[in-house]
């Protein structure tokens, strides 16, 4: 696999405390985050299976150092997510090759679990954009405490011929939840989704 990585950031958040309260214990957020070239960018390719290879490696590699920087057990890992921007010499596939194929497994592994879902966000964009990383409970996607979103931006990037590319991964669900819905204790874990 031929793979050109400029640059790889890691960013933690920690909520202490949300609205008016502070939380009972800190929740933790962090984004593992490369920045590859794009091999295709430019040019139109049928065969994107050298993304969708690219995008094995990174599963596995960005997600734990994502795991790593949250300081707990990948047992503990609760939420997780995936993001691209894409380079404007780009298209939205390449990050489809990338995020959806093969990128879930060494993910799922690195969290040692991940019956649900792994949700996705992807774009195209230059140096600056923004973008949410959907984040759910990684056993059972219909646990609502849980949805949430990590913001990631890098000044510098993507460039046209770049594509950037995000996991994220947290300790907790949001500070505070009390809208009802599935709660976390009455998973069955069955079907990655209740």
């Amino acid at each position: 696999m031929n793979l050109d990585i400029r640059k790889v950031v890691t960013v933690v958040e920690e909520v202490r405390a949300d609205g008016q309260r502070a939380v009972e214990k800190p929740i933790k957020k962090a984004a593992a985050i490369a920045v590859i070239k794009n091999p295709f960018a430019g040019r139109y390719v049928e065969d994107l299976t050298l993304l969708t290879d690219v995008g094995e490696y990174l599963g596995g590699f960005l997600t734990r150092r994502a795991v790593e920087a949250l300081g707990i057990a990948r047992e503990e890992v609760e939420n997780y997510g995936k993001a691209a921007i894409i380079g404007m010499d780009g298209e939205l596939e390449h990050g489809a090759a990338i995020l959806h194929p093969k990128l879930g497994k060494p993910m799922r592994e690195e969290v040692n679990g991940g019956k649900a879902i792994v949700p996705s966000a992807k774009k195209l964009g230059g140096p600056g954009t923004t973008l949410d990383v959907p984040l759910h409970y990684k056993d059972a996607a219909f646990v609502r405490t849980h949805y949430d979103a990590m913001e990631i931006r890098l000044h510098d990037a993507p460039k046209a011929d770049e594509i950037v590319v995000a996991i994220a991964v947290t300790s907790g669900g949001r500070p505070h939840p009390r809208i009802g819905g599935l709660q976390k204790h009455e998973i069955k874990g069955e079907d990655g989704l209740r």
